[in-house]
């Protein structure tokens, strides 16, 4: 009984250990446009280790291709892109061996000469996002105009915007244009939840607003990972089941206890009342003997 409490014990306890590794696609530098030719590096990051970890994307050309496979260079827990081309634009994902993927992550590459840096990650609620629309070979203060989903929202005369404290209305896609060098690239900006740690499904441009190589999502996201740590209800539901086991085994040792003690009670009166019964006919036998030796007596006394 011990030994199965014990070993209950230590799988509850690895049950409750365990953990999903989640890892996060982070991209340097931290935009989410660039020219033909820059140098752009990913890596897949989490809290214990990135082993296991595998760098993927989709492109215009190839589905679910891996760094290493045709494109990019593998550094430790990152891939290099070192010449980027117009070809790189598309999704980028981490994916583990056994399911689990990162935060996916829209790059495009441009061969125009205006690109609009904005956050590749998503923002969450109440923070403040600064827009730089930057030209390749001119300086990048020159007077530019910002848009969300193909509005103008205004013109800035240093090249940058920042919007204050976002929100979910301010979700949507962006662009800039400079005068006489032209229009960027439109770009998905994502806001979250302060309470939301991944992002919601929302978070992937409109097919019909982006390029569709670009702006479909790998097709594993739209399931679930299979590996996530084991639902705390499960745990719950084998908890009580190991407990109502051990509840019944100790009543029916209980009650065989009980049972087996009655018996030898029962037996013990048994043979208690035949034993007294038996001293009852012997000391009757011994009354009926003595009475008989005292009749004899008188009867020879009187003769």
């Amino acid at each position: 009984m011990k030994e199965t409490s014990v070993l209950c014990l230590l799988f509850l306890i690895s049950l409750l250990s365990c953990t999903t590794n989640q890892a996060r696609l982070t991209v340097s530098p931290s935009s989410s446009q660039f020219f033909e030719g820059d140098f752009v590096s990913l890596s897949c990051e989490e809290d214990d280790s990135s082993a296991g970890w595998t760098l993927r994307r989709n492109t215009t050309e190839k589905q679910r291709t891996q760094c290493g496979d045709g494109w990019g260079r593998l550094a430790s827990s990152s891939c290099n892109i070192s010449a980027s081309f117009t070809q790189d634009s598309g999704v980028y994902w981490c994916e583990f061996r056994e399911g689990p993927i990162s935060n996916m992550v829209n790059l495009t590459v441009t061969g125009g000469s205006v690109i609009l840096q904005s956050p590749v990650l998503p923002v969450m609620e109440g923070d403040d996002v600064t827009l730089l629309c930057k030209t390749k070979t001119t300086p990048s203060n020159l007077p530019a105009a910002f848009y969300k989903d193909g509005s103008l929202i205004r013109k800035q005369p240093t090249g940058h915007m920042t919007i204050q404290h976002v929100s979910r209305s301010d979700e949507g896609l962006y662009k800039c244009d400079i005068s006489g060098h032209g229009e960027s690239p439109s770009s998905w900006i994502t806001v979250t939840d302060k309470h939301t740690t991944t992002p919601p499904p929302t978070s992937t441009p409109p097919p019909t607003s982006t390029p569709p190589p670009t702006s479909t999502p790998p097709p594993i996201s739209t399931s679930p990972p299979p590996s996530l740590s084991p639902p705390v209800l499960s745990v719950f539901s084998f908890v009580g089941s190991v407990f109502l086991v051990v509840l019944l085994v100790l009543l029916v040792l209980l009650v065989r206890e009980d049972v087996e003690r009655k018996l030898e009670e029962t037996d013990t009166a048994v043979v208690y009342s035949a034993v007294r019964a038996e001293d009852i006919r012997n000391g009757q036998t011994t009354i009926r003997t003595r009475r008989s030796r005292s009749s004899c007596l008188l009867t020879e006394t009187r003769l």
